[in-house]
């Protein structure tokens, strides 16, 4: 899954930092056990009924999960959508994992490991009440060759084999790469050997959708839920209340305890009114939540009533700037060298929310994913920049003088204030920096459109199954890959270097030692600079008092809170 960083602060002063080590948690524990707040145990089994609210600042990016792939969309979908396999729920012993979904099992693959094959549930349903059959998870993960609709999750596109030229089943007809011999059976004809591809069958490509449905815009405001809630209304920018799917199947799923009766998504508000109803916790907002608090009101939370309620979200995610290596300079690998080691990434740290709230980032994977190692090729003391070491390299580039550049950047607070993190820092090697704001609920489409890039944009990368780096660095650096819209590779980096290192880590069988090489090719990419990692953010949230069963997920909400388990103490409360 695409997971782009969602940030929804401001910049927090140093004065306003709140030592929050007199919080008892907030995080999974070390064993994988479940998170609690500073005394609230909200790991307590909800009861069934009542409506839990969402707070957020921005729409989704897509209902339709052939176009959506971003941290917020994915951990929405499984509410309303199943996959052959799905991440495991944020309670279970390895929350990293990926578990059967719709498939019985993890899947079989062939001797020669070039097909794999999955055998269907029985009693898996459409919300019309229709069995859900191989042919229908065949038509919808052939959406992901349509170029319109296709602009979500890249790795069926990338593993499995299809004809060149094939555009969909709209365009080009059924992908006969694909096998359904049965209504349960559904076998998949791969590329090249693929050992994780029990994990790519958890993307969101791969959600069922009776054939022939879902062409054009039909699900641009309205779905097909195969998971235990449906739409009921969807005012874009404004709502979305999801209720039961009568046709939902409990026994059929070990994911997704479907405690609520009714979910609110109450969108388009501001960042500060977000906080200012979850201080207040008055009326329906006891059973209200929503993403991370602003770095400012941290300060506000050192009540012992409000410190109860905090709710730590560990960082798995690294936000960065990418360079676009087609622009004139930053085709020259010496200017890219030079960016990364003016940057003041203490700044950026500061502007994200301080210690308690971002780590500094050197390296493009993050700590929370195996294969990272430790590196940084670009030092400077206390991570402020070192811009004698920058104006070097930029005297022997040519460029002593400087040069304008522009930055593409989220409306949103916190991500303003990294930018002029960067922007104040590039400034001293004189280097303009002009800020070019995007409203957020086409960001990622806008960057992601090749044509529309400026010279830089900052934004974030998750894992999309945390146990492997494989999903980190394939799809920010392999330039085979780059599209013209949904393009993850914001650099725009077509090194054959990069693209034989990946090919050959991705035909190794033994996943351990191929992480360890994906952590050696971190190193090898850094070198050529595409990105500017800057910082690592987890998160502090404060739910409304009456809800519990929250848990952190890394693999399901990127570092949130997994929806699939939340519930209410007390459904008639609010």
């Amino acid at each position: 899954m695409r997971r782009f960083v969602l940030v929804k602060a401001a910049a927090l002063a140093a004065t306003a930092a709140l030592a929050l080590s007199a919080c008892s948690g907030g995080g999974t524990d070390a064993d994988g056990g479940g998170p609690s707040g500073g005394g609230t145990d909200y790991t307590d089994t909800p009861a069934r009924g009542g409506t839990v609210t969402m707070l957020q600042n921005a729409d989704f990016s897509y209902l339709d999960p052939a176009r959506g792939f971003d941290g917020g969309v994915n951990n929405f979908y499984r509410l309303v959508y199943r996959t052959l396999t799905t991440s495991a729920p944020g309670n279970s012993e390895n929350p990293s994992g990926v578990v059967p979904d719709l498939a019985t099992d993890l899947g079989t693959p062939s001797e020669d490991g070039l097909s794999w094959t999955f055998t269907l549930k029985e009693g898996i349903k459409f919300e019309d009440g229709s069995p859900i059959t191989s042919a229908d998870v065949k038509f919808g993960v052939s959406r992901a060759w349509d170029p319109e609709l296709g602009i979500g999750s890249p790795y069926a596109r990338q593993v499995i084999d299809a004809p060149e030229g094939y555009e969909g089943p709209y365009r080009s007809g059924p992908l006969e790469t694909i096998e359904t011999p049965d209504e349960r059976t559904i076998i998949f004809h791969l590329k090249e050997p693929f050992p994780e591809f029990s994990s790519v069958v958890a993307q969101n490509s791969f959600v069922p959708f009776p054939e022939g449905t879902g062409a054009g815009d039909e699900f641009i405001n309205d779905i097909i839920a195969s998971g235990p809630y449906t739409v009921d209304s969807y005012t874009p920018g404004s709502s979305i209340k999801l209720v039961r799917n009568e046709a939902w199947d409990p026994e059929t799923d070990d994911v997704r305890e479907a405690y609520p009766d009714a979910w609110e998504f109450v969108i388009g508000l501001d960042p500060a009114t977000i906080d200012e109803r979850l201080l207040a916790g008055q009326g329906a907002d006891v059973n209200a939540f929503a993403g991370k608090i602003q770095p400012a009101t941290l300060a506000r939370v050192q009540t012992p009533q409000l410190q109860e309620r905090l709710f730590e979200m560990p960082g798995v995610c690294t936000t960065y700037m990418g360079l676009n290596t087609t622009k004139e300079p930053f085709d020259d690998v010496r200017v890219r060298q030079a960016i990364n080691l003016a940057v003041d990434r203490a700044a950026v740290q500061t502007a994200s929310g301080g210690t308690q709230l971002a780590q500094v980032a050197t390296t493009i994977l993050p700590p929370t994913v195996n294969g990272h190692r430790d590196f940084d090729l670009y030092p400077s003391e206390g991570h402020r920049g070192d811009v004698e070491a920058a104006q070097a390299l930029l005297d022997e580039a040519g460029l002593s003088e400087g040069f304008d550049m522009t930055l593409d950047i989220r409306s949103q607070p916190a991500m303003q204030a990294q930018a002029e993190a960067i922007q104040q820092a590039l400034g001293k090697v004189n280097i303009n920096v002009e800020l070019n704001v995007i409203d957020t609920s086409t960001y990622y489409e806008t960057i992601g459109t090749p044509a529309l890039q400026h010279d830089a944009a900052i934004t974030g990368w998750c894992p999309d199954w945390a146990s492997s780096a494989s999903t980190f660095l394939p799809p920010l650096f392999d330039g085979r890959n780059i599209t013209d819209v949904g393009n993850s590779n914001l650099a725009q980096i077509n090194d054959e270097g990069i693209n034989a290192r990946i090919d050959e880590i991705r035909a190794m069988t033994d996943l351990e030692a191929a992480n360890e090489q994906w952590g050696l090719l971190d190193e090898e990419i850094m070198e050529l600079a595409p990105i500017v990692p800057l910082v690592v953010e987890s998160g502090i949230a404060l739910p409304g008092e009456n809800l519990t069963g929250l848990y952190a997920s890394p693999g399901a909400a990127t570092g949130g809170i997994d929806l699939v388990l939340v519930g209410l103490r007390d459904p008639e409360r609010g």
